[in-house]
């Protein structure tokens, strides 16, 4: 593939060797996404709020690599931060016509994490309101678009980021995932998109789904995600699940291949997940490029639990839960899909709760010991390539299975980590995506399939726009 020249279109270890050697700067780097953006995001809609001192702080960043002290291993690269976390000085807005626009007094911790390697944040991109649903559209900012076809949805719920990730506005993006928000939009719009073990990246406020989500990166290359998990993965004692720091480089054994690992291609999570026939392409293309590149592959079934009936549940008594604090006179402003999960599960008793609890617990032991034989599990990583970002949204308990999230959400049940990496176009020139999972804290192995399927593949990772 050729070396893009346009800074705009460059992954982050690229600006970072550039601006070391003196032959770029932050602030060219900056104004070159900023004409993308200026130019583009009136039709894509990705952002919910722009930073006004991000040229600025550029200039900032410029200034230490030109003394010779950059900040940190990020410093002058363009970020967005997905709109359910906290950036200081910006409103926390949820994508809901319902919540204040009061600005954040903190950064949320994966924020805090890229502030301190240097990173530049472009704004604060779209999601779905309070992230409930992977259709890419919220009632305070509208429809965000996919840049490959603005006809169709970028996903969501990390929407914004999605479509800003494959609009190249920056080569970094948080996003969060609690069924499959970071991987869905990554899939839909042909990046790479991670969600980590549970603990790996703190948070901190926790959100609606705190049982399952995590923060994670979006990037066009996995090398360029695995980059931004290093700032992003550090203890905060706010969060009171977080990991101890390691202070590992994630990019270290990334290229270490698959050669010898064992691959479990798995075709049923609890129950039969849909597939249409160019996923199922996709997810045989995947297999092959692995097994060509050493790994040992085979079928086989994890036999979990139905995972509908338990994520179902944990989705429906957040929302429910979501909505009983906000003030009544404000919940008109809601999604009424929210209001009609909200209304149908706020009715469980908290015996149906803990026994849903008990079945994930049963399904993360179903998967820890399916990894005793298989180092990685490949999945399809959504039902069909992204559909019409204009549709209503209907019967959203059935969607969620059946179109929206029924490749994803098992793995926040397991909180084990997985990673949505793209094989290729479609024949409608739209992108398809496969997920690899890795056992509990074996992130490392996730990113090293990812990275092999990327060399293996080739894949085009922006539309030609």
């Amino acid at each position: 593939m050729s070396t893009p020249t346009d800074p705009a279109l460059m992954e982050a270890e690229q600006l970072l060797g550039l601006y070391a050697r003196r032959a770029l700067s932050p602030v060219e780097a900056l104004k070159a996404v900023m004409e993308r953006v200026a130019r583009m995001n009136p039709w894509v809609n990705a952002f919910a709020a722009m930073n006004p001192r991000a040229l600025a702080q550029a200039g900032e960043s410029e200034a230490r690599w030109a003394a010779g002290r950059p900040m940190g291993p990020l410093d002058g690269v363009p970020c967005t931060v997905k709109d359910l976390l906290n950036l200081a000085g910006f409103p926390t807005r949820r994508g809901s016509r319902a919540t204040e626009a009061t600005p954040a007094s903190e950064d949320a911790p994966s924020v805090l994490g890229l502030k301190s390697a240097g990173a530049v944040i472009l704004g604060k991109t779209t999601t779905t309101e309070f992230g409930w649903k992977s259709p890419g559209d919220c009632p305070l900012h509208g429809i965000t678009r996919n840049p490959w076809n603005r006809e169709r949805t970028p996903g969501g719920s990390s929407s914004g980021a999605g479509a800003a990730a494959a609009a190249c506005f920056g080569p970094l993006h948080i996003g969060t995932d609690a069924g499959g928000s970071i991987r869905i939009p990554a899939a839909f719009c042909g990046v790479v998109g991670v969600k980590p073990s549970f603990g790996r990246v703190p948070q901190w406020p926790l959100g609606a789904f705190a049982n399952v989500a995590v923060a994670g990166p979006m990037a066009r290359s996995v090398r360029d995600a695995a980059l931004m998990m290093n700032a992003m993965a550090r203890h905060d004692l706010r969060d009171p699940f977080c990991l101890p720091d390691d202070n590992r480089d994630w990019r270290d054994g990334i290229e270490d291949g698959v050669a010898g690992l064992r691959v479990a291609v798995v075709r049923r999570l609890g129950f039969e997940a849909p597939l249409d026939a160019e996923g199922e392409e996709a997810l045989l293309q995947a297999a092959r490029a692995l097994e060509a590149a050493g790994a040992h592959v085979e079928e086989a079934d994890p036999a979990l639990p139905d995972t509908r009936a338990i994520f179902g549940r944990v989705w429906g008594v957040a929302l429910a839960r979501l909505v009983a604090s906000i003030p009544e006179e404000s919940r008109g402003l809601l999604d009424a899909g929210i209001m009609e999960v909200a209304e149908r599960q706020s009715r469980m008793s908290a015996v149906d709760f803990l026994g849903a609890d008990a079945l994930r617990i049963e399904a993360a032991h179903a998967m820890a010991r399916f990894h005793q034989r298989f180092d990685l599990v490949l999945t399809a990583a959504t039902p069909t390539a992204a559909f019409a970002a204009d549709q209503p949204t209907l019967h959203p308990e059935t969607a969620l299975w059946r179109d929206w999230a029924p490749w994803t959400f098992a793995f926040n049940l397991t909180r084990q980590p997985a990673i949505s990496v793209p094989v290729g176009l479609d024949s409608e020139g739209m992108p398809r995506a496969v997920q690899v999972a890795a056992a509990l804290y074996r992130d490392d192995l996730c990113f090293r399939a990812a990275r092999s399927l990327e060399i293996a593949l080739q894949v085009p990772s922006a539309p030609a726009l």
